[in-house]
């Protein structure tokens, strides 16, 4: 905050007035952290999802991703699995929570359907009843 006063002769009185440019300045270097450190955060598996109108639903924290990639590996969040057993066993103790978690599936539109039928299918064994896809909206909206 810079004051200034007045020549001897002038009013008694006190200008004050703030110097806004330190604050602009630590705001530029902010916005700088923030636009570099954010593409960082942002990690998951690569897939190119299928695009099909959807509605827009917020993802809840009890909400499972499982990812199937275009060569048809799967992962539970960004961990790979190795074979289906392991799938139906994370699964398996889901199915027993009140309320039952949801369990979304980003199939990549590249992988066979197979892929996405052993997800389906270890879904249905453990007894998951709230299963859905992830898509990409369609081009042009």
């Amino acid at each position: 905050m810079a004051i200034t006063y007045r020549e001897e002769g002038e009013d008694d009185a006190v200008l004050s007035e703030i110097n806004t440019t330190p604050l602009v300045d630590v705001m530029l270097v902010l916005l700088i952290i923030f636009l570099i450190t954010i593409p960082v955060i942002n990690t998951s598996v690569a897939v190119r999802l299928p695009r099909e109108a959807n509605q827009l639903q917020q993802s809840q924290p009890q909400t499972v991703v499982i990812s199937v990639d275009a060569r048809g590996g799967t992962y539970w969040f960004d961990a790979r699995l190795t074979d289906a057993q392991s799938l139906q066993d994370k699964l398996t103790p889901m199915a027993r929570q009140t309320p039952q978690p949801e369990v979304h599936i980003r199939g990549d539109a590249r992988s066979d359907f197979e892929a996405v039928a052993r997800v389906l299918y270890a879904c249905q064994q453990a007894g998951i009843t709230r299963i859905g896809f992830v898509t990409e909206p369609p081009h042009g909206h």
